[in-house]
């Protein structure tokens, strides 16, 4: 079942970093409220941001602590705080860091394609055409992913969206 083929899948925490939607986007959306009101609440009683893996670890506790009553969700939360950084975050809290990643039903077609054009030294808007290319590619393949492309592109100047219709 497809809610909304054009839902936004990917949630700004702040300017450098971001959280993607698969699976209840009603789950998905309160745990990044939750982080939300931790970045803010670091910022304002501590005074700087917290760490992606810091983030990542706080969403990975609150998933495993609810794993008899699971939050639906496969998340990717990625950013930049000292370096790019990408963390894959499983229904019962397991954690990866990882150069690339995909969720949803239509992941496995999407990695297919970035795993055959994926290099750690890409310009930037080479990584967005390759996101571009592999969601492309689920959407033809995959009746329940969405219709559109959004690409969040976080450096450490910048915090971009950016959205490609497709049909």
């Amino acid at each position: 079942y497809v809610a909304h083929k054009v839902a936004k899948k990917i949630i700004r925490m702040d300017d450098r970093a971001a959280l993607t939607i698969s699976g209840l986007v009603a789950d998905a959306q309160i745990l990044g409220d939750y982080l939300r009101v931790e970045i803010l609440s670091r910022k304002v009683t501590l005074g700087y941001s917290p760490t992606l893996k810091s983030l990542a670890s706080l969403i990975s506790l609150i998933l495993n602590s609810s794993k008899y009553y699971p939050y639906i969700v496969q998340l990717l939360l990625g950013g930049y705080d000292t370096e790019p950084r990408l963390y894959s975050i499983e229904l019962f809290g397991g954690v990866v860091e990882e150069d690339y990643s995909a969720t949803g039903s239509g992941s496995p077609v999407a990695i297919g394609i970035i795993e055959g054009n994926y290099r750690r030294d890409m310009s930037l808007d080479e990584a967005i055409n390759l996101a571009v290319k592999a969601v492309s590619a689920s959407i033809a393949r995959d009746v329940f992913t969405g219709e559109a492309v959004d690409v969040v592109a976080i450096t450490k100047d910048s915090y971009r969206e950016y959205s490609f219709k497709l049909r």
